[in-house]
């Protein structure tokens, strides 16, 4: 059964894209105005950059579907591409979601089920930051210093369990680090290998929201940005940049002291991604649903 559409009145969806367009403004301006004074900040600049969604764009407010929002109209400028306006108000309609994206659908949610049916592994210490530095001739935040010297870099790798388990991550090893992980990852066997304890696997619930936006609803987006924020602070915190001119305070794992607070804070952020993942999987699962019975399309429901 196609889904039924809730309403949403229009004083209601107002206000909600209001309180979301406030809380990014928030969450943003501090980077936009260091950018437009040509700052640096690995924290910042890696979640508009690695991650290809732009403030404007994550500011753009949307219910998700199988929303009804009452009283809208072609001149409250959602996109037509996806949105669909009646007499009622206006809603995405399944059947202008992109076909190209079906596949990427299918694919997405495959991977968030295959992570959230392992257990957590909190192993890694953030060892694949230094990875990335090892015996490295140029290093991608040169503007900040080291700190530990390239003997001190290589000596840690080399007596260091390195067991980065996110592609992403891995792909990014200098080659002389590679053979070093404890497996060899690949872009087609991520879905073997992530795992929900993964800080970078964790950041990439905002990556798999914005990437079907405008399907998935903001609420559920900003929150995994935020969720990505903390888990990127934690990751710079913990690697090889001193990063204290711009005020983060390192988390030295080097050290036993640092790799226990690393782990505890890993655990704490698994903790928050899992109803995040949770969420995102329901929703996902549910356009794939109603996505077959709007277009009939012949592959199975997942």
């Amino acid at each position: 059964m196609i889904i039924q559409l809730k309403n949403l009145s229009r004083k209601k969806w107002l206000a909600q894209a209001a309180s979301h367009r406030e809380a990014v403004e928030q969450l943003t301006g501090g980077y936009l105005q260091a950018k437009s004074r040509q700052a640096q900040n690995p924290v910042m600049d890696f979640m508009f950059t690695y991650y290809k969604f732009r403030p404007s764009k994550l500011m753009q407010w949307t219910p998700g579907f199988g929303v009804m929002l009452e009283g809208a109209t072609e001149a409250d400028g959602f996109d037509d591409r996806f949105f669909s306006v009646t007499d009622e108000g206006a809603f995405l309609d399944l059947n202008r979601f992109p076909a190209k994206k079906q596949r990427g659908l299918r694919w997405i949610t495959e991977l968030l089920r295959a992570t959230a049916s392992r257990p957590p592994n909190f192993g890694c210490c953030g060892m694949h930051e230094w990875a990335m530095v090892y015996e490295a001739e140029d290093v991608r935040h040169g503007d900040f210093p080291l700190r530990l010297s390239p003997g001190e870099i290589r000596v840690l790798v080399d007596n260091s369990p390195v067991n980065c388990s996110h592609f992403d991550a891995f792909r990014f090893f200098t080659p002389s680090a590679r053979p070093k992980n404890s497996v060899q990852l690949t872009r087609d066997n991520m879905h073997d290998y992530e795992q929900p304890g993964c800080l970078h696997t964790n950041m990439d619930l905002y990556k798999w929201c914005y990437k079907l936006t405008p399907w998935v609803p903001s609420s559920l987006t900003l929150q995994a940005f935020r969720l990505a924020c903390e888990a990127r602070t934690l990751d710079m915190q913990a690697g090889p940049y001193d990063l204290r001119a711009i005020g983060y305070s390192p988390v030295c794992i080097e050290t036993e002291a640092g790799r226990r607070i690393y782990k505890k804070r890993q655990a704490e952020l698994y903790s928050k991604s899992q109803p995040l993942r949770d969420a995102l999987i329901s929703v996902l699962t549910q356009l794939h649903d109603e996505l077959y019975h709007a277009q009939h399309a012949p592959e199975a429901v997942l």
